[in-house]
């Protein structure tokens, strides 16, 4: 099984857990408690080799987690995911599995990603046009990501799925040679 396919099992199973109907964990609390721990996984060398090391009883391993969730206010489904996951020795696929978490959570609501690239931070109101045409464009609501490209002369690039909506300077550059080239 590849490391995505196990990301899409867990992340899909955490995502049933809390979208269910006896859910005490809204689905953005958990992936906000998970990301805390993941960052604290990061952060901390040791604790991530503890937390990962055959050699570490997965009991020792559950309590050092416990006591990390006391710190973190962990909800009990947050550690009990945890402890599947040091049941499973799947620790290190954590951050893979809240990515693709999040992902799964956005298909469930009806939410497409965009990954936008600009030449320059955008304003609030230019995030807020660029959404509400990228949203009319695509028919779905849109969660966008932002990213400054420093290659791009100006304007933006939005990538939703595999569909690329060019609206830079140098996309539009390139579509006039092409078409000068074409008329010669």
């Amino acid at each position: 099984m590849t490391a995505s396919a196990v990301a899409t099992r867990y992340a899909e199973a955490l995502a049933d857990v809390v979208t269910g109907s006896g859910s005490t964990l809204s689905p953005r609390e958990a992936l906000s408690q998970l990301g805390a721990f993941g960052q604290a996984l990061t952060s901390s060398p040791e604790l991530y080799h503890a937390l990962t090391s055959p050699a570490v009883l997965g009991s020792r391993k559950k309590a050092a987690v416990a006591r990390i969730g006391d710190v973190l206010g962990l909800a009990k489904i947050s550690r009990n995911f945890l402890f599947v996951l040091i049941d499973r020795r799947r620790i290190p696929a954590l951050g893979e599995i809240l990515q693709t978490f999040e992902l799964v959570l956005d298909e469930r609501l009806g939410f497409a990603r965009a990954e936008v690239s600009s030449a320059r931070e955008l304003s609030e109101a230019q995030r807020a046009t660029l959404n509400q045409t990228l949203e009319r464009l695509s028919g779905k609501r849109i969660r966008m990501r932002f990213a400054v490209d420093s290659s791009l002369i100006g304007g933006v690039v939005a990538r939703i799925g595999s569909t690329v909506y060019d609206g830079s300077v140098r996309g539009q550059l390139t579509s006039l040679e092409r078409r000068l080239s074409a008329e010669t």
